[in-house]
C-alpha cells in the first residue's frame, strides 16, 4: 500500500481483497487489515508529498514526463486544488488512480502537513476496509460456491487482457502526445 500511495501504480485492488481473503481465513482481522493499508497509504503518501514539497512546480515540469504527466495534466491539478483545497486529498483517497498520484500534487499546493496525513488516512482507511470486506466475503465462499471458482479463473484473463490493452492505450497515446 505504501507503494501506490508513492506513485508507482501497484493496485490497491488486488492488495487488500487478498488482505480481505485473509481475514476469512482467521489470519487477519478486517480492522486491523483496514488499518494497516491506511498507515502504509500514509508511509507511501509522505514520500510523494515531500518529493511535491520540496521540489515543487519546477521538479514536475522538468521530471513529470518521464512519468508521463504532460503541463496540461499538471496545470488541471494546480486549478483543482486552487478551486476545491484539501478536501482534494479525501475525496481522491476513495478514488481509483487518483488515489496513486494525489499526494504529489498536494506537496505542490503546500497543503497542511497534519490536515494531508488525517485526509490521507480517513480517506484511506475507508477504502482499504471496502477492499478487504470484498475480499473476505469472496473468501467465505471461495470452497462453498464451485460456481465462484470457475468463475473467477475465467476472469483471470479478462483481468489480463484488459491490464494489458490498458497499458498498451495510456503508453501510445503519452507516447504519441510527446512526439508533437
Amino acid at each position: 500500500m505504501a507503494l501506490e500511495s508513492a506513485c508507482i501504480p501497484l493496485p490497491s485492488e488486488i492488495i487488500m481483497p487478498f488482505a480481505g481473503y485473509l481475514v476469512s481465513t482467521g489470519r487477519f482481522s478486517l480492522f486491523l487489515a483496514a488499518t494497516a493499508g491506511a498507515v502504509g497509504c500514509n508511509i507511501g503518501s509522505a514520500i510523494a508529498f515531500e518529493v511535491g514539497a520540496r521540489g515543487g512546480r519546477p521538479l514536475v515540469e522538468r521530471w513529470g514526463t518521464r512519468l508521463l504527466l504532460n503541463p496540461s495534466e499538471i496545470e488541471w491539478a494546480d486549478r483543482w486544488f486552487e478551486r476545491y483545497g484539501s478536501i482534494t486529498v479525501l475525496i481522491g483517497r476513495l478514488l481509483p488512480i487518483v488515489r496513486t498520484f494525489i499526494a504529489l500534487p498536494a506537496g505542490i499546493a503546500r497543503m497542511n502537513r497534519v490536515r494531508f496525513h488525517v485526509y490521507t488516512f480517513v480517506g484511506s482507511w475507508f477504502w482499504c476496509l471496502a477492499l478487504a470486506y470484498i475480499g473476505m466475503k469472496l473468501g467465505e465462499r471461495w470452497d462453498s460456491d464451485p460456481r465462484l471458482k470457475a468463475w473467477m479463473h475465467r476472469f483471470d484473463l479478462v483481468i489480463v487482457a484488459a491490464i494489458v490493452v490498458a497499458i498498451g492505450a495510456f503508453l501510445w497515446h503519452r507516447l504519441r502526445h510527446r512526439r508533437h
